[in-house]
């Protein structure tokens, strides 16, 4: 007589199969985790940077006349409704320099700077970061 396995001990390997899954599932659930925060970061460093060149810009716009006010307090309203908080203003002539941040969710930060002033203020002739 020939003994059968039909219907009978499966060798322990029942829902061997669900654990697989489950843990492919969860691997996969913590790579889209860290590609949403990563993507975030970027997403956070760019509007940082946007603001901190704006702020700059507004700046060194009421530092040569162009508009009235300081330009510290210019570029802090400016960064301000980009979603920034200006951490450094230094005006120097008609040169200004901003840093500025971005609060992201999660308790993390990114920084932006920029520089901005008239053609011939100095060697760039540009605003830079």
């Amino acid at each position: 007589m020939v003994a059968s396995n039909r219907g009978g001990d499966s060798g322990g390997e029942e829902g061997g199969a669900s654990v697989l899954v489950l843990a492919i599932v969860g691997a996969l659930a913590a790579v889209l985790a860290a590609t949403l925060v990563v993507s975030g970061v970027h997403v956070g460093q760019r509007r940082a940077a946007a603001a901190a060149d704006l702020a700059a810009l507004a700046a060194a716009d009421a530092a040569v006349g162009r508009v009235s006010g300081e330009p510290c307090v210019i570029g802090a309203q400016v960064a301000a409704a980009n979603g920034a908080v200006l951490d450094q203003c230094v005006a120097d002539g008609v040169r200004v320099l901003v840093g500025v941040g971005v609060a992201l969710p999660g308790g993390l930060r990114v920084t932006g700077r920029a520089r901005a002033g008239p053609p011939g203020a100095d060697q760039s002739n540009s605003v830079s970061r």
